[in-house]
């Protein structure tokens, strides 16, 4: 039986990041947690990357955050229907705890808050990014957890296991390409209503302290107008 597959939208992937891109066609994307800066990225880290995407993989790249780093990557993933695997790898982040956060992701999802349940990271929040987006991806794509592995056969096994005709044994995975997601593609770009989400309340209580402390600055930048106007009126 033929593998049905579907062209991506014209603007896929439609956000900007560090990855590499491949076969629009193919069943599996790569990420790497990245515990450097953008402009130190380790050689075997690079290596790791392209080792994602010259084995076949759709979209291999690295993540950083918890947060915006994930939103990017989901806009991304659900922008293709052929994408049915992520392949999770490299050394965890020991702030971020980025690796975790996207393992509780596809476990649990986001609560009312779009907080990742259940995430240890210290702000496991994906503000930016409508709750159909997030569903659409756990629907869409499978995880494929090698997070703290990073040989590049490893790599290499796991993403060609995803795009096999018939159904491959890779470690506790059973994998085989099913073919597009039967669904449109997803394609947006994040709204950035939240650049910094570790600022934002993250309880009613904080959200009341925050809106009470909004009324108080409005009402003494009120005064202040009134005053400046009143002293302008007697000159």
């Amino acid at each position: 039986m033929k593998i049905r597959k579907v062209p991506p939208p014209g603007d896929y992937p439609p956000e900007e990041g560090h990855y590499l891109r491949g076969n629009d066609l193919s069943p599996v994307a790569v990420v790497i947690i990245l515990t450097y800066p953008y402009d130190n990225i380790p050689p075997d880290i690079e290596n790791l990357v392209r080792v994602g995407v010259e084995t076949g993989a759709a979209l291999s790249g690295t993540l950083q955050t918890e947060n915006i780093g994930i939103e990017k990557m989901i806009c991304n993933l659900v922008a293709n229907p052929n994408i049915r695997y992520l392949v999770l790898a490299g050394p965890e982040s020991p702030g971020h705890l980025t690796g975790d956060a996207l393992i509780k992701l596809f476990k649990n999802g986001i609560d009312e808050k779009k907080k990742i349940i259940d995430a240890k990271a210290p702000t496991p929040y994906l503000f930016n990014i409508p709750f159909e987006m997030v569903e659409r991806l756990r629907k869409q794509v499978s995880l494929i957890n090698l997070l703290n592995e990073g040989h590049p056969d490893i790599i290499r096994k796991a993403v060609y296991s995803c795009y096999q005709e018939k159904p491959t044994r890779f470690r506790d995975y059973t994998l085989y390409d099913p073919g597009a997601y039967p669904e449109d593609a997803i394609c947006r770009k994040i709204t950035w209503r939240v650049t910094r989400p570790e600022l934002e309340p993250k309880s009613e209580e904080e959200k009341k302290q925050v809106e009470k402390l909004k009324s108080i600055m409005e009402k003494i930048k009120r005064r202040v107008e009134e005053r400046k106007k009143s002293k302008e009126g007697r000159t």
